[in-house]
Parts: structure tokens; C-alpha cells; sequence
């Protein structure tokens, strides 16, 4: 699926129809605020959407498949060069946003050849700065150290809600990393070197992602879910649901409970990272032969569970013993050998695993693992996260033999769903129990759609509030809508356009693109 970001010519070019009204009125908003902010119009508009992602909770960053689709909530970013830069060695940005009362514009001065982002202040335009950062790179590669940035003056504007567990920050990165590579006339934008470029920008603002959420960004098609793959390298493919009777739909309903992995991310999302880390790192030490190093890869830290998994059955096979013959069958071995190897299920102390991983001391390991991104932790769960890890990777080929190769027989389309829904049924129960990233009001939200008529209903995104997706036949979406209303939003304080948006009926989008409003420009 790799090849350029395509260029829009009109808002039909992105949207569905359905949405078409609501976007015409935005985009205006966006290219009426630029002019009135720096007095003409932007040379084109830079586009990158949210995601919610179906299966695969929490295990692209140990470099499992998972099956993400793009929704419609996205942010835009118009962007002009008319500007001069201040003096010889820096370029000049000037960037603001449509909710300016929130996000205040601001103004840098930068020099040439370092972009600066200070990752312990949460400020919104560090995101942009990691996009900026991450296509310079890239742009110098292709054009020689000599090379010069344009000055650029930015107006963004962003719907993926943040905190929802839709992917608002890769999103913005995405967009951001976009329009410097046109800005710097690129005329075509490679989509795998966008998405890899972003996932490695993310990560300057203190998080440890995986890929999923940029790849989702970039790559989706309209009408289609996205199978991503990570190893030996990125691919991306789209995958349609067969039609079945009743119809399926996706479902996406907030919580209203904010997940910043900015500020949460040392005792949620960054240490679920190192902690899948660390199994690896001990899973290594202690089944497979003495001095085995795993591969480095292109997981946050260098060394992943998918990466142990390949080198343990590859040793395995060298060395003439039983292989199991699928990746299914390997997944469930890796299971019994987690369950019997790590049997702690309170935790390892940082000791404990320097011991296991021959590392000298405490500090030692603080430099290995947890030095590049903030963590606090006494104990580290690694019996459970393996399990999760592998489960869920497990769960993913299930879903997807399903819809590749069990077609709902006429007449069985519910048993079908059911199928599908109860994976996402266990993916719940695995992030609640196992990998801890659930919270009690995404549990109660599951609850009361699995009693309305979802067939499955679990969280997406980093989890510990967010968004929740569900797979509900059409002739149950008004009583899902309902139940969720009177048993769970009626209890908030919402204003009215929260609860316009708390729940959504979604449709697979497209992914990132430039548009440059076809004949007649962008006025």
C-alpha cells in the first residue's frame, strides 16, 4: 500500500458524504482564520485522521499485527511560506491554532540544523516541533546537510478529542510532519516514510509509541479496516468486512475520563512499554541458550516480545527440536512457557532482573531501560504483560482468519458477528485483568452496550479512560445510543456539544492527504 499521500482537490476527495456539510463549515472557519491572522491565504492544507482501532490493544510496540481503521475526526494544518526568515542559519514559524483561547499562538525562531523540544513541559506545539524535527531529518537525508528550511506560517485545527484514546497526538504529529515535507517541496510524500518518520517524531514528546496509530493515520482507506504489520518491515493492507445480515457497525463512545499519555505515561502507558521490554529481555536470559541476544528492531527500546518470539523458534528449529508449524500454535507454546517461566504475579524488583539479565547493579539497568523515558515503578508485572502481549497477537489472527476465511454462511450473518465480538469480548477482559490499562467507567460503558445488543465491546487506544469501540448490528445502534444515554451519560455534566459527540456511528476513512483545492485554489 505504499506510494505517495494522495493530493485532494475537493473536500469529496476526503470526506464521506454524510460528513461533507459539517467539514464544509470547518474548513471554512480554518481558511477564514488564516487570512484574518496573517493576511492572505494559505498555499494548501495538510490533513492526518484519528483512529480507532479494532483488535490489537497494546502490542504494536512489541511488534505484533493489529487492525486499526482511520475515522473522521482529524486535524488540518494550512500552511504558508511567505515569510522571511529572521537571519542567515534560522528559519522562522509561526503557528496558531482555531481554538486560540486554549492553545495560545506562538512564534521560534530556529536554527537550521536543531529543532529543540523540551519533553518534560506539556506544551500543544511540541507536537507540531516533532513533526517539524522528524521531516527535517528526513529532508536533509534526501538534500545534503547544506540544506535550508522555509519559513512557515501555521493554522491547525484538531477534532480527534484528546485523551480519548483516538490517536489526537499522532494525528497532529502526522499532519505537522506532512506539511513541512510540502512546504519544502516535496511534490510527493511517501506514505511508509511518513508513517515510519512519525512514529520515531511521536516519541520526542516523552511517549513511548508503538506504529499502529500513525500507520492508521497514513495508510486507511475509505470503506476498509487496515491490517499493519511491523516485522520484518512496515506493511499496511486494507481488509473489508463481508456483508452479513443484520449489518455490522462500529460504534466509538467516549467516556469522558482524559488518558494523557504525556502526563500518565510513567506509571501507565511508558512503564506497559519497558515492562514488555523487560519480559522480553528476561524470557531471553532465562529459555533461551546463554549469550543469546535478541535482534535489535524498530521497537521504542530496541528489543521486543515479537523479536524474542522469532529468535527463540528460530534456535528451536536449529537445533532439530519440535516447531510448532502456524504462528498460532507457536503463540499458544509462548503462552505455557510465560504461565511457567515468569511466576511471579507480583512483580520482578528491578534487582531481580539485573540478576537474571547478568546486569551489574540498579543503575545499570536504570540506564537500559528506563532512562530514556520517565518511569516509576517498584515492582515491574512481567508474567502478566507477556500474557497479555501474546494472547492478544493471538486474538488478532483469529479475528482476522474470520473475516478472511470463514464468510457467514446465508442465513448466519448473527453467528458470524458473534464470532467476532466475543475476540473483542476477551480483549477487554485481558486489558482489565492482565494488562491493568482498563478503568471502571470503560467497564461500565462495555457493560451496558454488551446488555443493549453489541456484540462485542471493549476500550481502544492506550486505555485508563478514552474511547470505547463496539460492534453492533444496525437494528441495535438506536438502543445501544439509548441504554448508553440513560444508564451512563445522563449521570455527567456534558454540554451540548459533548453529548452531541459522546457517541458516534463511524465508518472506515481515508488516511492523510494534501489538499490544494483543485482550479480555483484554496479561496
Amino acid at each position: 500500500m505504499s506510494g505517495p499521500v494522495p493530493i485532494a482537490n475537493s473536500l469529496e476527495d476526503i470526506y464521506t458524504p454524510d460528513a461533507l456539510s459539517t467539514q464544509q463549515k470547518r474548513w471554512n472557519n480554518l481558511l477564514s482564520k488564516f487570512e484574518s491572522t496573517y493576511g492572505h491565504q494559505p498555499e494548501f492544507v495538510s490533513r492526518s485522521p484519528g483512529r480507532v482501532n479494532i483488535i490489537g490493544e497494546h502490542i504494536d510496540y512489541s511488534l505484533y499485527s493489529v487492525l486499526p481503521m482511520a475515522i473522521t475526526a482529524d486535524t488540518i494544518v494550512a500552511v504558508s511560506t511567505h515569510l522571511l526568515a529572521p537571519k542567515e542559519g534560522t528559519f522562522r514559524i509561526q503557528i496558531a491554532n482555531v481554538q486560540d483561547s486554549k492553545f495560545k499562538a506562538r512564534e521560534f525562531d530556529i536554527l537550521y540544523d536543531s529543532v529543540d523540544i523540551d519533553s518534560t513541559v506539556h506544551e500543544w506545539t511540541n507536537y507540531f516541533k516533532s513533526g517539524l524535527r522528524g521531516a527535517l531529518e528526513l529532508l536533509r537525508k534526501k538534500h545534503g546537510a547544506d540544506f535550508k528550511p522555509k519559513s512557515m506560517q501555521i493554522l491547525m485545527d484538531g477534532t480527534v478529542p484528546a485523551g480519548g484514546g483516538l490517536s489526537s497526538s499522532a494525528a497532529f504529529v502526522t499532519a505537522s510532519a506532512l506539511a513541512v515535507m510540502a512546504a519544502n517541496g516535496e511534490q510527493t510524500v511517501d506514505k511508509k516514510e511518513l508513517t515510519e518518520l512519525a512514529i520515531v517524531s511521536e516519541r520526542a514528546v516523552g511517549v513511548n509509541s508503538g506504529g499502529m496509530d500513525q500507520s492508521a493515520s497514513v495508510f486507511s482507506e475509505r470503506g476498509s479496516a487496515l491490517f499493519v504489520s511491523f516485522n520484518p518491515t512496515l506493511l499496511a493492507r486494507p481488509v473489508s468486512f463481508p456483508p452479513t445480515s443484520p449489518e455490522l457497525t462500529f460504534l466509538i463512545a467516549q467516556s469522558f475520563v482524559t488518558a494523557d499519555k504525556f502526563v500518565t505515561g510513567p506509571i501507565h502507558y511508558n512503564l506497559r512499554v519497558v515492562e514488555c521490554t523487560l519480559a522480553a529481555a528476561y524470557l531471553n536470559a532465562v529459555l533461551n541458550p546463554p549469550g543469546t541476544l535478541l535482534p535489535g528492531d524498530a521497537s521504542p527500546l530496541g528489543v521486543s516480545l515479537h523479536g524474542f518470539h522469532e529468535t527463540y523458534f528460530t534456535l528451536a528449529e536449529h537445533n532439530n527440536s519440535q516447531k510448532p508449524k502456524s504462528v498460532s500454535e507457536q503463540l499458544e507454546h509462548l503462552l505455557q512457557l510465560t504461565k511457567q517461566t515468569l511466576t511471579k504475579e507480583e512483580g520482578y524488583t528491578r534487582s531481580e532482573i539485573a540478576s537474571v539479565l547478568g546486569l551489574s547493579s540498579e543503575d545499570e539497568f536504570n540506564q537500559k531501560f528506563t532512562s530514556r523515558f520517565p518511569v516509576r515503578a517498584e515492582r515491574f508485572k512481567l508474567r502478566q504483560r507477556a500474557i497479555h502481549v501474546f494472547s492478544e497477537a493471538l486474538r488478532v489472527l483469529k479475528f482476522m482468519d474470520l473475516l478472511e476465511n470463514s464468510s457467514p454462511q446465508e442465513g448466519k450473518g448473527d453467528e458470524f458477528n458473534s464470532q467476532l465480538g466475543a475476540l473483542l469480548n476477551e480483549t477487554q477482559d485481558s486489558c482489565r485483568e492482565t494488562y491493568e490499562c482498563s478503568c471502571e467507567e470503560i467497564d461500565r460503558i462495555c457493560a451496558i452496550a454488551r446488555k443493549a445488543g453489541s456484540y462485542g465491546s471493549r476500550l481502544t487506544g492506550a486505555g485508563w479512560g478514552g474511547c470505547s469501540v463496539h460492534l453492533v448490528p444496525a437494528d441495535k445502534v438506536d438502543a445501544v445510543q439509548e441504554a448508553l444515554e440513560k444508564e451512563y451519560y445522563s449521570q455527567l455534566e456534558l454540554s451540548e456539544e459533548q453529548r452531541e459527540g459522546a457517541v458516534v456511528v463511524s465508518k472506515p476513512g481515508i488516511g492523510s492527504a494534501l489538499y490544494l483545492g483543485g482550479k480555483g485554489g484554496l479561496a
